[in-house]
């Protein structure tokens, strides 16, 4: 439907939030039916004399309450009946029934920390936009272990988990030693994958209103997720051996920040591995300015180094964390931080309060499989996947400007001109490839711009759906932007 224009009743309140409820009015009264497709953006800004962004938010909100479905390249569409229920506004004299639509909170400062990427991807996109473990046979492995675990602790399953039994704990030794380093087993805290870790540590370690240091480019989750824990994130630059030991000095001067989160093996999304002596720096001044580290590892378990880690370096202020989700399975969930001794303990419980607790099932599942050398099998022949779907991209990506290594599951590709970054994922998005541009990873608004995209490449069932991503997407380069018309 693109003649439905909606009558926007005078009123307080942001002129999106006015927006998103009539459109709910709308679809409650049957003036929107199931199947009708909402009027373009950019049409529908200019018929009402507003901008794009505005109606932009108002579409973001009715898709997020359920009552439209927004698709790449196709539009967005009403989803069907749904009953009215009481609305709530700011303007009194509005009684009419409608959905209630609820804006999203307005975050603190001017930084926006909202995912790129796509909520609910069609099922027909590809998904160059994930770097979970790819598939080679891991459920027949997966479902022998878990028909023993059901066998051998019915209890278990039944229960809650209230004790963490040394099985775990010895997995996670095992799973996250690496250059020389072993964790002490009482450092190991069972997590309900990285993530969760990652984000224990921040609540155990800092208060609201506190500061945490990223990396300008950086796994941007983790700083979304500090942000809606009242946390401030704090950009500091970085070249191609990590953050800039100086920069971060004058932000722990300035700024007093409590944490920093690194990845040092295998940064995403640059691929870069931070130098032992880059380490040995970062660490002097988080010593000087009492700043605990967080070492996410997760790309790291992919890649074979000596490189002393973080934690072995200062092992009384270091949380290392790993995970399966890259080497195995990310399904599975497991994860573990080593800890140091003193915060063990506090780790495992705020891990607790902010998940609901561990699964028995999953946490057992993800032992098993370390301790059996399942995981580390497993990982050998998700290495090889890699390294054969790596040779596809570079036969297709010959002569282009990228960053990628046989071990790991995506590249970081510059785009030549006159691409931009954002304009090259909606040109990619309408061509059914989803990828990530480099907003995905920026903390904050940095000056700098990359003009680079991430695109993975393990998520994709087959190695020909691989190939037929990688070519539609060198088309598109080779046909340059003039062959790409943004308008819906």
């Amino acid at each position: 439907m693109t003649n439905w224009i909606p009558n926007i009743p005078a009123g307080k309140g942001p002129m999106y939030l006015r927006l998103a409820n009539q459109i709910a009015e709308d679809i409650v009264a049957g003036t929107l039916p199931a199947g009708a497709k909402l009027p373009p953006q950019r049409e529908l800004a200019y018929d009402l004399g507003i901008t794009v962004g505005t109606v932009g938010r108002a579409y973001a909100l009715v898709r997020e309450k359920g009552l439209v479905s927004g698709e790449v390249g196709r539009g967005t569409y009403v989803l069907g009946t749904i009953a009215p229920v009481p609305e709530i506004v700011t303007d009194h004299s509005r009684t009419a029934p409608a959905i209630q639509l609820i804006p999203a909170p307005v975050l603190a400062g001017d930084v926006d920390f909202g995912s790129t990427r796509t909520a609910v991807p069609h099922p027909e996109l590809a998904r160059l936009d994930s770097t979970s473990a790819p598939e080679i046979g891991q459920s027949e492995i997966v479902r022998n272990l878990m028909q023993q675990i059901t066998s051998d602790s019915p209890y278990e399953i039944a229960s809650y988990t209230r004790i963490i039994p040394d099985s775990w704990r010895q997995a996670g030794q095992r799973w996250l030693a690496r250059g020389g380093w072993t964790p002490d087993p009482g450092s190991i805290v069972p997590a309900f994958g990285a993530q969760a870790a990652i984000m224990s540590v921040i609540s155990a370690t800092t208060s609201p209103g506190d500061r945490i240091v990223f990396e300008e480019l950086t796994y941007s989750s983790i700083a979304r997720g500090a942000v809606l824990m009242g946390r401030q994130p704090v950009a500091v630059a970085r070249d191609e051996r990590g953050p800039l030991p100086d920069e971060l000095a004058k932000i722990c001067a300035q700024k007093h920040p409590k944490v920093i989160f690194m990845m040092p093996t295998m940064h995403n999304p640059t691929l870069t591995t931070m130098p032992e002596d880059r380490r040995r720096e970062i660490i002097a001044v988080a010593r000087e300015h009492n700043l605990w580290i967080i070492e996410d590892e997760v790309y790291g378990s992919l890649r074979d180094t000596e490189l002393t880690p973080l934690i072995a370096l200062a092992p009384e202020r270091t949380f290392h964390v790993g995970s399966l989700s890259k080497t195995v399975a990310a399904g599975l969930r497991g994860g573990w931080v080593s800890s140091p001794l003193s915060h063990a303990q506090r780790i495992a419980n705020a891990h607790k309060m902010m998940t609901g607790g561990i699964s028995f099932l999953l946490a057992e599942l993800s032992a098993r499989l370390v301790l059996s050398g399942a995981a580390d099998d497993l990982r050998l022949r998700i290495l090889a996947e890699i390294d054969a779907r790596h040779d596809i991209m570079l036969k297709e990506f010959q002569g282009l400007d990228f960053e990628s290594a046989k071990d790991s599951p995506f590249l970081w590709l510059k785009l030549p001109e006159p691409w931009l970054p954002g304009t090259f994922k909606a040109a990619a998005a309408s061509a059914k490839v989803l990828i990530d541009d480099e907003d995905e990873f920026k903390t904050g608004r940095p000056d700098r711009t990359h003009h680079r995209v991430r695109m993975g490449f393990t998520n994709p069932l087959t190695r020909a759906e691989v190939a037929a991503s990688f070519a539609t997407l060198k088309n598109l380069l080779d046909d340059g932007i003039a062959a790409y018309d943004s308008f819906e």
